[in-house]
């Protein structure tokens, strides 16, 4: 089975990060600008909670659904229930490197289809997509993360 390993390091505690990854409407705030996401259900982020959108790769809707588990604070996994792929298994993990520093670990195990069926997401899910969706994911996650903390120290 095919991985995708992906690290970066954001600029505030775990427990910042991890909060903002729990925060409700997470989905539509990480997706890039270009991508269109509608959301059909999105439960609060727990054991077996349920993840149901449709993204827009250019003109494409792509119906996804995932399933949470392994929920913690130091991260979780969404696993595909339906969707474009054969199978998708996509783990959160983040781990503090000191105190204001927290590293975020995405590794995402997939398959593609086989045959006919599976040209649609090999052709929309290669490796530099892969790349450039999390990349696009970082810049937002540390941007995102920035302004909050910097709300909070001047709410102090």
């Amino acid at each position: 089975m095919p991985v995708f390993d992906f690290r970066f390091t954001v600029d505030a505690p775990v427990e910042a990060v991890s909060a903002f990854h729990f925060e409700p409407g997470i989905l539509k705030t990480l997706t890039p600008p270009l991508m269109i996401m509608r959301i059909h259900r999105f439960e609060p982020l727990a054991e077996e909670s349920v993840s149901d959108f449709t993204m827009w790769i250019g003109p494409i809707p792509i119906r996804w659904q995932a399933v949470h588990s392994n929920v913690s604070a130091s991260g979780f996994t969404d696993t595909q229930s339906s969707g474009p792929m054969k199978s998708w298994i996509h783990t959160h993990s983040f781990a503090a490197t000191d105190e204001n520093t927290t590293e975020v670990h995405e590794h995402v195990e997939f398959e593609h289809f086989g045959g006919l069926r599976g040209i649609r997401s090999r052709i929309l899910f290669p490796q530099f997509a892969l790349l450039a969706l999390f990349t696009m994911r970082k810049l937002i996650t540390r941007r995102e993360i920035s302004q909050r903390m910097g709300q909070r120290s001047n709410q102090s």
